[in-house]
């Protein structure tokens, strides 16, 4: 039997509930539809899943906290997500209110401010590297005062500026997304350099997912020293495993995506397995789940 499957970083969207910019781009048709709890299910049925936590889905700027809201009745009704990472811009002027009323929300364990910078301009969320920026910083040591976790979704040449973040508030937990996006194109140094440092901070962690991202098309060769180099430096307590879906769809199924995870950890321990699938998640972020 597989161990029990705590899915770290889910999405689900409602197109005719909230707006999701990002979704009416062209090349996002094949998972631009509504996605639900049912659907996830379906799609993990054969994972042993138990939880999952919601990381904010690139709803409007105004939807963030209608996001989060619409996320704890899904719950209510049924079971997931375990956990709601909400979004918050942490260089808002109004960025203690915002995170005081996100924290005061029920499932919401952390935020994420998705800050996306890169030398391309084509791949900027942002003109400038957030991570850098004082008042971007000023809001990331407010989390600590609501116990709220940071989840990171960047390009490693900002990883350097995170990593400066943490060291400078090391009560607030870092959950970098997605392998740190190592883009085999671009080149690993940044990438190396900054997990180097970041994995030297014990209040930092790392999700295996996201490697559709790595190389095109998706081939587990390829990102498998990827994830070999991430679990040595991070160790098996601070590597939790995550689907990214509906967004992975765009490059493998989850069957294929999962399968190809499950199959890069063969090597470890039956209890060391257990915590990359699902302990790790559960005690990082915080959920009431006996595993």
């Amino acid at each position: 039997m597989r161990p029990p499957f705590v899915d770290a970083h889910l999405h689900l969207w409602d197109r005719e509930r909230l707006r999701y910019p990002w979704l009416d781009e062209a090349d996002k048709a094949p998972i631009a539809a509504t996605y639900t709890v049912a659907q996830h299910r379906a799609a993990a049925a054969d994972w042993n899943l138990v939880g999952a936590v919601h990381v904010d889905a690139g709803a409007h700027p105004e939807d963030g906290e209608r996001e989060t809201e619409w996320l704890n009745g899904v719950a209510d009704a049924e079971g997931l997500p375990s956990a709601i990472v909400a979004r918050v811009e942490l260089d808002a002027r109004d960025v203690a209110e915002l995170l005081a009323r996100q924290a005061a929300r029920p499932r919401v364990v952390g935020v994420r401010h998705l800050v996306n910078w890169h030398p391309d301009p084509a791949r900027q969320a942002y003109p400038r590297d957030l991570t850098l920026d004082p008042a971007w910083r000023r809001g990331f040591g407010l989390l600590a005062r609501h116990g709220l976790s940071y989840d990171f979704h960047g390009f490693p040449p900002q990883l350097a500026g995170l990593a400066e973040a943490a060291a400078a508030h090391p009560d607030v937990p870092v959950i970098v997304n997605h392998l740190g996006l190592p883009i085999l194109a671009d080149g690993l140094e940044a990438w190396r350099a900054g997990l180097v440092a970041l994995a030297a901070m014990p209040q930092v962690a790392i999700k295996l997912s996201g490697a559709g991202f790595v190389a095109a098309p998706f081939d587990p060769a390829a990102f498998a020293p990827i994830v070999a180099e991430v679990i040595d430096l991070f160790g098996t307590h601070r590597v939790m495993i995550a689907s990214n879906f509906p967004t992975d769809r765009l490059f493998a199924t989850l069957d294929a995506t999962l399968a190809a995870y499950e199959a890069l950890l063969t090597g470890y321990s039956a209890d060391e397995r257990r915590d990359l699938w699902g302990r790790n998640a559960a005690r990082i972020y915080r959920l009431d789940l006996d595993l």
